[in-house]
């Protein structure tokens, strides 16, 4: 049975960087035979978390279905997007909002994270803030800094990545998110 990968972009833009380099790293781990499953986050649209919220209504049904998602897959490969040096409201609070189901759906699971930026940083300083976070809800989290800098320019005509070592670190990347996802819980 292949390695199943879910691959969330913590931006829901049209034509997000972050999310053309995630579906570049989608395709290099369906290469290397994984499942992914790449949805639309405009599909699983939250309120901003909220206690009153939650104990008046619940967990919203799109946050149970992401949590139903990331429960059926081996790991997840994140795209971490870096608003004003810190990582997106969407993406924190997704994972918040899925922290609060009944099952753990983040505890033993394999996940790397990558980020594309027009800076010269290529978003690092949100791909570690999503590293620690998910290494804080238990997950086995691939190490590395695996950016795209100047990533608004890393791209031709046709949305095609053009950056060779953005290639070979995102195809590293899927590599060791397959291999540690493959393993049980180590």
């Amino acid at each position: 049975m292949p390695t199943r990968i879910l691959a969330l972009a913590g931006s829901s833009r049209r034509e997000s960087l972050n999310g053309r380099f995630l579906a570049f790293a989608a395709g290099a781990a369906r290469e290397i035979g994984c499942e992914v499953t790449v949805p639309d986050m405009n599909e699983y649209a939250l309120p901003l978390y909220n206690g009153d919220l939650e104990d008046r209504d619940g967990l919203p049904g799109n946050a149970a279905r992401l949590v139903a998602l990331i429960a059926g897959h081996d790991g997840l490969l994140i795209a971490s997007p870096e608003y004003n040096s810190m990582m997106t409201p969407l993406l924190k609070n997704t994972i918040d909002w899925c922290t609060r189901a009944d099952t753990d759906p983040f505890g033993g699971k394999a996940a790397a994270v990558l980020s594309a930026s027009p800076g010269p940083f290529g978003g690092v300083r949100s791909l570690v803030q999503a590293q620690q976070l998910l290494l804080k809800l238990g997950c086995r989290v691939v190490p590395g800094q695996c950016v795209l800098i100047h990533a608004d320019k890393a791209f031709d005509a046709r949305g095609t990545l053009t950056d060779e070592r953005a290639k070979k670190n995102a195809r590293a990347l899927v590599a060791a998110l397959a291999r540690v996802a493959a393993s049980p819980g180590s």
